[in-house]
Parts: C-alpha cells; sequence; structure tokens
C-alpha cells in the first residue's frame, strides 16, 4: 500500500513538474498553416506566426530569452493563437514567400481572414515585444486602416509617416519605397529639401535609380544644410547596403556586377569603402581570385591600411590561394603593415608562411622564431610555430 501511494504521488509530483515547465515557455503550435487559421475562426482570435531558423542566434534567444518571461506568455496566449514555422522547411518557404519574409525573425500577426494586421522582425526585449502586440491589436495601428487612410489623402505628411512607420518594422525595405513615391509625386523636385520631406526619403525611399533619389544626389548640399552632413551620408551609404548586400549574400555575381557601377556613382568615401568590401567578399566566395587580386589591389591602400585585422585577412587569402611570387610579395608589404598596427601571433606565423611561399627560407625561419617568441611571452600554445620551424628545417 505504501509502494502504491509514493508511485502515486511521484507520478503526480512529475505531472505537475511537466506542466510547471510547459507553463515557463510559450508551446507553439507547428501544424499546417491551414489548420492554425481554422483555429483562428473557431477561437475568434488573430494568429502570432513566427518565421524561424534553427541557425539563427536571434530566434534562438527570443526563444530562450523572450518566449520564456511569464508577461509575453500571459498577454500573447490571452491573445492569439500562437504559431511558429521552421523558414527552412517547405511549408516555410511557402510562407516566407506569401509573406514576403526578408529577415529571421519574423512575427506576422494576421486575422482569421488572412489579412496582414502587422509585421515584426529582429529581437525584441519582453517588454518591448508586449507592446508592439498591442499595437497588432489596435485597429487604428494595423496596416489596412493606416493604408486606408494613407491612399485616402496620400499629400498628407502625417498619415504617410504612420504608414511607413508600421511598415517598416518587419517588411522588406523595397515594401515601402510605394506610398514613399506616391507622396513625394505630389511636390515639386524644388521644395523636397526640407526636414520633414527627408524623412520620407530616409525611410522609404530605396531604389538608387529613382527620381527622387537622384535629386538628393544633384543636390545633396542643400539637404545637408537641412538635416546635417552626417544624415545625407548615411541615406547614401544605406541605399548602396540595399543595392548591393542581397546579391552578395545570394552569391548572384552577375547581378552584382550588373548594380555596381550604379552604386559607383555615389562617389563618396564612405560608400567606396563599403563597395571595396562587397567586391572581396563576392569574389572571395565565389573563388574569382584574380578578380579578388583587382579589388585587392585597388582598394588596399586606400580602404585598409589602417586596419591590421582586414590587411591579414587579405593577406591570408593570398597566402592560400596565390602562387606568383608578386602577388605573394604585395601580400608580405601588407602583413608587415598589419603588425606594424598591431603585432600578433598569427600575422607573425602568415607573414613566415607568405616568405616560405617564395623560397625565402632566412625571413620565414626569422618570423617562426618571432612567433614563437611571441606566443610563449603571452602564455599562447606554440604548436603551430613549432611545425613551421620542423618545415623549414
Amino acid at each position: 500500500m505504501k509502494i502504491t501511494f509514493k508511485l502515486f504521488s511521484f507520478a503526480f509530483f512529475f505531472l505537475f513538474l511537466q506542466q510547471s515547465v510547459a507553463q515557463n515557455a510559450i508551446s507553439f503550435d507547428e501544424s499546417n498553416y491551414e489548420s492554425i487559421i481554422k483555429r483562428s475562426k473557431a477561437e475568434k482570435k488573430p494568429v502570432f506566426l513566427m518565421i524561424y531558423a534553427t541557425w539563427c542566434p536571434h530566434c534562438n534567444k527570443m526563444k530562450k530569452e523572450v518566449f520564456t518571461d511569464k508577461g509575453v506568455i500571459d498577454f500573447l496566449n490571452s491573445n492569439f493563437i500562437l504559431a511558429q514555422q521552421d523558414g527552412d522547411s517547405e511549408a516555410g518557404k511557402i510562407l516566407k514567400a506569401k509573406f514576403k519574409v526578408k529577415s529571421l525573425p519574423t512575427f506576422i500577426f494576421l486575422d482569421q481572414n488572412e489579412t496582414e494586421l502587422y509585421k515584426l522582425s529582429g529581437e525584441y526585449t519582453p517588454e518591448a515585444l508586449i507592446s508592439e502586440s498591442k499595437n497588432a491589436l489596435n485597429p487604428l495601428m494595423q496596416f489596412p486602416y493606416l493604408e486606408k487612410q494613407f491612399y485616402s489623402d496620400y499629400k498628407n505628411y502625417d498619415k504617410c509617416m504612420a504608414y511607413l512607420m508600421a511598415l517598416r518594422k518587419g517588411n522588406d525595405r523595397k515594401i515601402l519605397s510605394v506610398p514613399a513615391h506616391k507622396y513625394l509625386a505630389t511636390l515639386p523636385e524644388k521644395d523636397l529639401a526640407t526636414n520633414q520631406n527627408w524623412m520620407i526619403i530616409s525611410n522609404g525611399v530605396t531604389d538608387i535609380k529613382s527620381k527622387e533619389f537622384q535629386y538628393v544626389l544633384s543636390h545633396k548640399k542643400d539637404f545637408e544644410a537641412v538635416v546635417g552632413e552626417n544624415r545625407v551620408k548615411r541615406k547614401m551609404v544605406n541605399i548602396v547596403t540595399e543595392l548591393l548586400k542581397p546579391l552578395v549574400e545570394s552569391l548572384d555575381t552577375v547581378n552584382y556586377f550588373k548594380q555596381r557601377p550604379i552604386a559607383t556613382s555615389i562617389a563618396i568615401r564612405e560608400t567606396e569603402e563599403l563597395i571595396f568590401t562587397y567586391d572581396l567578399t563576392i569574389n572571395e566566395l565565389s573563388e574569382n581570385w584574380k578578380k579578388y587580386d583587382e579589388a585587392a589591389l585597388n582598394g588596399v591602400e586606400k580602404f585598409a591600411w589602417e586596419d591590421a585585422s582586414l590587411l591579414k585577412q587579405i593577406a591570408s587569402n593570398y597566402e592560400k590561394n596565390f602562387t606568383n611570387k608578386t602577388s605573394l610579395q604585395t601580400a608580405i608589404k601588407w602583413t608587415q603593415r598589419s603588425l606594424e598596427l598591431n603585432e600578433s601571433y598569427d600575422g607573425l606565423l602568415l607573414i613566415s608562411k607568405l616568405y616560405t611561399k617564395i623560397s625565402d627560407k632566412k625571413q620565414a625561419v626569422s618570423y617562426a622564431k618571432k612567433a614563437k617568441e611571441f606566443a610563449t611571452k603571452l602564455g599562447f600554445d606554440t604548436k603551430e610555430s613549432e611545425a613551421l620551424f620542423k618545415q623549414l628545417k
């Protein structure tokens, strides 16, 4: 009898513990999209749909730190059908396309008719997520209302900004360009250079070739006088980023080199430096070492000369992928500059390897020795420098 009671007590405790753990994190519905919409209709609740990926650090942080918060759990459970979908699954890819998801995590708020009410992307604190979720429940802050208000009076700055500010929280920025261009088209070009219009341009104009952005380029001084040089410069960097970064990330070399001349038309140091880093990245990823060499030779001394880490990174690619002596000697010069800026163990090893590749054994041994002394002094592992010595014997 006592044993039976103990077993019963243990089973009850285990069940209680399971329920307690379950209540400490949100349990998302991962069934198919159609069944989630059916639940929404049956329970008369809007849907909170998270698109995530297992590899996404921001998604994992939200799950670990935000969706375990009691306030978040209580508020979301009370007001929404909570669903999630792995963006890398077949179902997830369909939903990403359907809702134009460009970054992860993305949180989509839908009504029972599948109307998109609100959208967020990125990391949020518990307090911020609750606040934004309240906005999603407020009809006056939802996309359908804001869109209707704007298009009923698209010359109205306040209505345009309200719509843009809602859209920008979770949408691809290209979507913002539609209302922005519609509003700006109502104004004479000579009236564009105002602080108010800059807010629309800054937040909504994403096409580098658009009439409005080309006007900014040709009247840069006028805009700088109104909003300051830094804000204008920041917009120019952002618009180049929006043009080229997706092409680098998708390794679309054909379109990258088609669009690159458009980006270079801005011609300020900040955008030129950005294009230099994109050139290096896309050529490295596509293993086009001829173009990589061309980009490095044209840009290292102008854009990387004060960056010890970047100099090492570029020189390391030369050590791994180049065999001709002239290129390797250039990489040696860059590594020497890196060591002048910041002596490092990996820098000393790198220059030793570069000298090894051009058959300058004396210099290779000298730098391998310096690397070992440097590592010993700082208490680092000296295995790599010792292996280099053995190779050079």
